[in-house]
């Protein structure tokens, strides 16, 4: 079930063994070869494949496509949210659609500036809500291995503009993607250091982080294939319940 094409006696009437699936992006910078909604259309796409697959078990919310993007402002077209302001809009969902009676929540995250708020906004809703079912995980997260096999390039994970990512926009919306302008980005510290924070002008030239070139249509649909039977399987066991047991 999609939430933006019911009516509200419809919503009413939804069972609330339902699992809510909030889908969350960004509106950034993807350098030069993809469009800045790219973290957006990733995570529905991916979002709206499990829905179709099993819509009596997923109400799936709009997209919150402002993401906590600070740290690509350098680059015109990026539109951030502060951190706060992020995890706010993301808490207020949660919690008026709490309101009504759902409690079985999972977020379904396309922008990796997005995962540490993510956690900490389910953190304190938890804390706050212990009876709420609620977790949340990138749509790249269960698929590491499917990513990793499939890619050709020294990173074997998705970065930013990435393979991966221009692979699975090549596979979604081919039409948004400017091959002519296709590159490798990408700037790494010498000696090696660990933990430090960047903005994304002090790690890539043109704002993309990895090997692009290499992107393939076939590539982006065995990656999406994977993640949505991924979220499919993680939204079974929600809505039909699991346990927890000793090792």
């Amino acid at each position: 079930m999609k939430l933006a094409e019911l009516t509200w006696p419809e919503v009413e009437a939804l069972s609330r063994e339902i699992v809510v699936l909030i889908p969350t992006g960004s509106c950034e910078q993807h350098g030069p070869h993809l469009p800045v909604f790219t973290d957006s259309i990733l995570a529905t796409a991916v979002a709206e494949g499990a829905e179709a697959r099993i819509p009596d078990r997923v109400l799936m919310t709009p997209t919150l496509w402002l993401g906590a993007s600070g740290h690509h402002l350098a680059f015109a077209g990026t539109l951030s949210a502060s951190m706060d302001t992020y995890m706010g809009a993301l808490t207020s969902v949660i919690s008026s659609l709490q309101r009504h009676g759902f409690r079985k929540f999972f977020i379904i995250n396309g922008h990796g500036g997005n995962n540490e708020p993510n956690g900490v906004a389910l953190r304190q809703i938890k804390e706050q809500l212990p009876a709420l079912m609620i977790g949340h995980s990138g749509y790249y997260g269960p698929v590491a291995e499917e990513t990793a096999d499939v890619l050709e390039g020294p990173f074997k994970e998705i970065r930013h503009a990435c393979e991966a990512e221009a692979s699975l926009m090549m596979h979604i919306r081919p039409d948004l993607v400017r091959k002519d302008k296709l590159r490798d980005d990408g700037l790494a510290p010498e000696p090696a250091v660990y933990g430090m924070i960047h903005l994304f002008d002090e790690m890539t030239e043109e704002g993309s982080l990895g090997y692009a070139t290499l992107g393939m249509p076939a590539k982006g649909k065995a990656i999406f294939d994977a993640a949505v039977a991924a979220l499919v399987k993680q939204l079974t066991a929600l809505h039909e319940g699991y346990v927890l047991r000793g090792f």
